[in-house]
């Protein structure tokens, strides 16, 4: 069960002070923190989870990566569903959070975005459906191939989660004009539950094409990385 506890907090964390820094934080008058800053709040979410829970659950914090370390053989399946119930429920909750801190302004149009993922009229960029799928995939991809390589036995040991939260905040620089940067169906699901409308209708892209993009990272690095 402290596994399951930990994921939640985790994912409690990335979602609070990812999502947070881009409601919150990203268009501040004067010192708004702005696309790097929302890039750079995202990785160290990441970076400082995996140093407090990831000799306790692994700190996946995200139903993706879960997935793609169960099809890269370092998952059992066994705990795929507790932990993305943990991660998901985290994500709400932290959501939650967001919405009381952020309604606290005068004016606050939660309809706005809320730092909802989007495709279409909703992208930050006006990106296509497509545009939206290839990005979520192949972003994930690559994330799924960075944690795989980073943990396994044969790298270096301790420098993992600094190669996973860089590799986080590379694919939201990367990504943020196109998706406003999912990767993750937790983070998607945790905010567009509050927004509801659009952000809901499109929340099925941010769970489908992070898992696809996870399932072929455990592929690719089972390929590069066999030793046969």
């Amino acid at each position: 069960m402290k596994k399951y506890v930990a994921e939640f907090f985790g994912t409690f964390w990335l979602v609070l002070g990812g999502c947070g820094s881009a409601v919150l934080a990203a268009a501040f008058p004067e010192v708004g923190i702005g696309l790097h800053g929302v890039s750079l709040a995202f990785g160290l979410t990441v970076l400082t989870m995996a140093f407090a829970i990831g000799h306790i659950s692994g700190c996946h914090l995200n139903p993706a990566v879960s997935i793609g370390l169960w099809a890269g053989g370092r998952f059992p399946a066994r705990d795929l569903v507790p932990y993305i119930v943990a991660q998901v429920i985290g994500g709400i909750v932290a959501g939650g959070v967001l919405y009381l801190i952020a309604t606290g302004k005068a004016g606050f149009d939660v309809g706005a975005g809320f730092a909802s993922n989007g495709y279409g009229e909703h992208s930050p960029g006006g990106y296509s459906l497509g545009a939206a799928l290839i990005t979520e995939v192949v972003m994930t991809m690559m994330f799924l191939v960075v944690i795989l390589g980073a943990t396994d036995k044969r790298a270096p040991q301790g420098f993992a989660p600094i190669a996973i939260g860089l590799c986080l905040t590379l694919i939201h620089l990367i990504s943020i004009p196109v998706t406003n940067t999912s990767v993750n169906p937790a983070r998607s699901t945790g905010v567009a539950v509050f927004v509801g409308d659009w952000a809901v209708g499109q929340l099925w892209l941010f769970w489908v094409a992070p898992i696809v993009g996870a399932l072929l990272g455990a592929v690719v690095y089972r390929f590069i990385s066999s030793e046969d």
